[in-house]
């Protein structure tokens, strides 16, 4: 998800410096990120509720939320967070 945000900010950008603007690029395809497996969700989506309920179901405001809460998460929700970097 970081991932996706950080090409779309970067190509947003680069697409509107006057250098680019004049030698329009075609544009990559937005690859569309997984949001992890089922496993990962579950480990979760207790901490989910309890923690980032407000941020549902904005992705990127979730992953924010349970990185603010990382000390209050469940050991198995922080595994994933680590698994993906995060």
């Amino acid at each position: 998800m970081f991932r996706k945000t950080m090409i779309v900010l970067a190509v947003t950008f680069a697409a509107s410096t006057p250098s680019f603007a004049q030698f329009p690029l075609p544009l990559p395809p937005i690859i569309p990120m997984p949001d992890g497996t089922p496993e990962d969700r579950a480990a979760c989506e207790s901490d989910v509720r309890r923690y980032c309920q407000n941020a549902i179901p904005d992705n990127m405001r979730v992953l924010a939320c349970l990185q603010q809460n990382r000390s209050r998460l469940a050991p198995a929700c922080r595994g994933v967070l680590e698994k993906y970097g995060q």
